[in-house]
Order: C-alpha cells, then structure tokens, then sequence
C-alpha cells in the first residue's frame, strides 16, 4: 500500500514535468505526510494542468454522512477502480497524478516494524496516478479530496509489500489524465525505478517529523 509518502518539490520543476498553469507558489518540502492532511496534487485545468492542495482521502461527491464517517480511502486498488462504487465515478472523469519525492513501507513484526524509504535513481520526482472529487459537506463547504491508486507490486518491490502505488513515467500523464484507455496505465512500474534504503524509526508515528529531512536519510 503507501499509507506515507514525502513532497519536497519546486514549481519550476513541476511546471517543467507537467506543464503547470496558474501563478508558481513556494511548496514546502514534506517528510512525513500522512492520510487525511493536505496534499498537493495535479489536474486538468483547460488544456493544461494545474497544481492544487487536497485533502489525502478520497471522499466521492455523492457522501451523505458525515467526514469523519468516510471510510479509509487514501488508496484505492487498481482493480478495483473502474467498477468500486467509491471510485468508479472519479475512474471515468477526475484522473489526476501526484508528484512524490518517495514513499516508506515497513518490513518485521509489528513490534519492531522497520521503515523503508523508496524513491527514483536519479532523484526526480515521482508520479503516482490517483482520482479526485469534490465533495460538499452539510455545512457548505467544498471539500477536493484525492486518493493514490496502488496495484500488485512487481518483483522486486515484492520482498517489501505485496502491493505499491502505480508510478507512471512523465511522459504517460497526460494519457492517464485525458485518455481513453486508462485502464492500459495500471501496471507495476520497472523494478529499475525505484531505489531503497532503510530509516529512522521515528517515521513510525505519524504527523511526526513532517518538515525533518533527516527523516530520509539512511538510518
């Protein structure tokens, strides 16, 4: 699954991998994010894209209870997207990506669980595809939400978890996010794209550690 993951991103780079609209803002660099806070997160918008803060959960448009009733939806299973009655609406109109810098799996007993930090070779940003919606709450308010789609890990990624986030290359968005054939995107990345290595243990607690980049660094 990945129920942790970082952002330390910069406009320029973003604007660069996803052609961006809208005014560059600072984005302050995260280490620790963890479901149900914000999180940044890249759309349509015209015949560009723009990059927009939501909620790490997704909530679909139609909930009738309350926030603190949806259930856990900060990952959504490849396959069961198209057809989940949670996802099937976002699945056909509201396909987005959300650049990460890395993501942690833990391996061991729950007694000792050891973290693990992922993230590419050469540093850049990450890719995960994810859904949207935008959901009204009883008191009026306009709540965008978003959740990251995760599939069958590939080999490699296996000895970690049985399942990891659905990474696509750059070049690939666009067809996730406009195409008519998304469903042909859900497949376990490269095993060559993805690096690992272990960390501190205090990414164990989450909301801890959130602007600590030594977080990252090999424990």
């Amino acid at each position: 699954m990945c129920g942790r993951f970082t952002q330390q991103l910069s406009w320029a780079e973003l604007h660069r991998l996803a052609n961006l609209i809208g005014q560059p803002r600072n984005l302050a660099p995260r280490y620790n994010i963890s479901p149900t806070t914000s999180i940044e997160v890249i759309r349509v918008a015209g015949d560009a894209n723009e990059l927009v803060p939501m909620r790490w959960g997704l909530v679909p448009y139609w909930w009738k209870k309350s926030l603190k009733e949806v259930p856990s939806t900060f990952n959504a299973r490849a396959e069961r997207v198209a057809e989940g009655p949670m996802w099937r609406s976002a699945f056909k109109s509201r396909r987005c990506v959300i650049p990460a810098l890395g993501f942690y799996e833990w391996t061991g007993p729950k007694s000792a669980r050891i973290p693990h930090y992922f993230s590419a070779p050469d540093g850049r940003p990450l890719s995960f595809v994810g859904l949207w919606d935008n959901w009204r709450s009883p008191e009026g308010e306009d709540i965008l939400s978003a959740t990251i789609i995760v599939g069958q890990a590939n080999e490699w990624m296996s000895a970690y978890h049985d399942r990891e986030p659905v990474i696509l290359d750059w070049h690939d968005a666009t067809a996730w996010m406009r195409g008519d054939n998304p469903a042909s995107l859900l497949r376990p990345p490269p095993e060559d794209m993805l690096r690992e290595w272990i960390v501190s243990t205090r990414v164990n607690k989450s909301g801890v550690g959130d602007d600590d980049p030594r977080l990252i660094e090999a424990a």
